[in-house]
């Protein structure tokens, strides 16, 4: 925990590994961060006990580690006003549709690593895939796995195109499971609950799935086929779906999710 880290933007993923590595004892005089909002630079420093810059400046050059976390459409203009002080560093970006070969571009540095992360991460519950351009030493790797491990999970992929069909399954995915838990919760109203109590059974009844296929080693179609009898009540609600080409509709939407995130590399291309 000597490496000094930098975060430019200072939203609600930085927030979330900056409270991860406060977890973990992470020295808050080794952790600043670039943030334009004084609301939010306030935030930070009155949360965490970091310092928090409204510009970025000569202080960057300390930094072992900088993580890009800021929109899409500021990144170029922020790599910009930092690079002439942070090409020494390892770059971590965790902005949506910024391919590294764009990052590499515009901070003059070939040690990236780009992110895609998803926002459980807020609660340290979160999964992120990760790749590494050529440049990136096991040793990098190591830093990055430290710093994202205090969100949840981390995964490496071994081709940048990888990361798009990432951004349609998990990245994106939080709002598919809200999207299904506001149905469920229509449903229960529909027949007869309470809202609160529809709400609450939808999402113990995520949680409760998704560690239940976390703890087994058995594929989900088993799973599945275990709480369905033929004739049964989920037999039933199973066929309605088939009926009704949901599945289809699912993988649908997230394949339009994954030519989107293609689209977003194109726009945010160096140029």
């Amino acid at each position: 925990m000597q490496q000094r880290i930098a975060f430019v933007g200072g939203g609600n993923m930085a927030s979330a590994i900056i409270g991860g590595l406060r977890k973990q004892g992470w020295p808050a005089s080794q952790i600043e961060v670039v943030e334009p909002f004084d609301e939010a630079r306030a935030k930070l420093s009155g949360q965490f006990g970091i310092t928090a810059q409204a510009h970025s400046g000569s202080f960057l050059t300390h930094a072992d580690l900088v993580v890009w976390a800021v929109k899409p459409q500021t990144f170029k203009d922020a790599a910009a006003q930092a690079q002439a002080h942070t090409r020494a560093a390892l770059h971590l970006s965790v902005a949506a549709g910024i391919r590294s070969d764009t990052i590499a571009q515009w901070l003059g540095s070939e040690r990236v690593v780009r992110a895609m992360p998803n926002t459980p991460a807020l609660i340290g519950k979160g999964i992120t895939a990760l790749f590494a351009r050529a440049a990136i030493t096991d040793t990098d790797k190591a830093l990055v796995n430290q710093v994202l491990g205090s969100t949840g999970e981390v995964m490496w992929v071994g081709a940048e195109a990888q990361i798009d069909a990432v951004t349609a399954l998990s990245g994106s995915g939080p709002a598919y499971m809200f999207y299904f838990m506001e149905a469920m919760r229509e449903a229960g109203i529909g027949m007869g609950l309470e809202p609160a109590q529809a709400y609450q059974l939808a999402v113990a009844t995520f949680i409760g799935a998704g560690e239940l296929a976390k703890a087994s080693s058995e594929p989900p179609e088993v799973l599945r086929q275990r709480v369905t009898s033929k004739g049964g009540t989920t037999y039933a609600a199973l066929s309605a779906m088939e009926t009704s080409g949901i599945k289809g509709a699912f993988i649908a939407a997230m394949q339009a999710a994954q030519a989107r995130a293609r689209e977003m590399g194109e726009e945010f291309g160096a140029g």
